[in-house]
């Protein structure tokens, strides 16, 4: 007698993937990368599902995630759905791109990919610009949208980035023992890692080979600089105001 066959047990998502030359060319598209976070972020779906909150066709929402499976960026939930109902969920918590590092087709690769996260950036922004007028309290109080020109070389602007990724990194960290409401810094929302791969940190250098020829560095002169500094909750996430209180 066979034993019936039991579908394998989901395993969790790797912490994170460095985007090879092929998933920079995948997420070059601000939906694919709207995509990913909402795996991200909310856990497993599908492409109705994703089509309804991101307001496209969910022939568009099944393309882009055929496209993101392609690259290893997501995969199929095992286990899940009915008939041609399939589920999705993202392979990584994270994303990690150094725009300096790699081959040209790389650095070429990686550009696209940095328009198209800029551009995913701004719909988000935009989208919480609506809702800024009906935000409730508290998070009215502590959402922030501001900007700062800075002259700066681009050495200074890589210590910057990297100052401020940590900041974001410790505040995704988890709290042992967990805080109280009322001693939390912040609320738990917060403290939720950012859904990259918009956020995706750059590793450190590699230590020059043995023997390598040192090269005297390149020093730019300083440019002006723009530092955007934006936080809210995430557009759809809080209850919002009745818009006639």
């Amino acid at each position: 007698m066979t034993a019936p066959s039991t579908p394998p047990l989901p395993q969790p998502p790797a912490s994170e993937i460095e985007l090879d030359t092929a998933a920079l060319r995948v997420l070059a598209h601000p939906v694919r990368i709207d995509v990913l976070g909402l795996l991200r972020r909310g856990g497993p779906s599908t492409a109705t599902r994703l089509a309804a909150e991101l307001r496209i066709n969910p022939g568009a929402a099944s393309y882009h995630l055929r496209r993101l499976a392609a690259g290893g960026l997501i995969e199929e939930e095992p286990g899940r759905g009915r008939g041609r109902e399939r589920w999705w969920r993202a392979s990584h918590h994270r994303s990690v791109h150094d725009p300096a590092a790699g081959p040209p087709e790389r650095r070429e690769a990686g550009r696209a990919y940095t328009h198209a996260v800029a551009l995913a950036a701004a719909e988000r922004l935009r989208a919480a610009a609506a809702e800024v007028p009906l935000l409730p309290e508290p998070w009215t109080g502590v959402s922030a949208y501001g900007d700062f020109v800075l002259r700066l070389r681009p050495a200074e602007l890589a210590a910057l980035r990297d100052e401020l990724f940590a900041v974001i990194a410790r505040y995704g960290q988890p709290r042992t023992p967990p805080l109280a409401e009322a001693e939390a810094p912040a609320p738990a929302e917060a403290r939720a890692p950012a859904p990259a791969p918009a956020e995706a940190r750059a590793p450190a250098p590699a230590p020059a080979p043995a023997g390598a020829r040192a090269q005297t560095p390149v020093v730019a002169d300083p440019a002006p600089v723009m530092v955007q500094v934006q936080a809210f909750p995430v557009p759809g996430a809080v209850a919002l105001r009745d818009s006639g209180s």
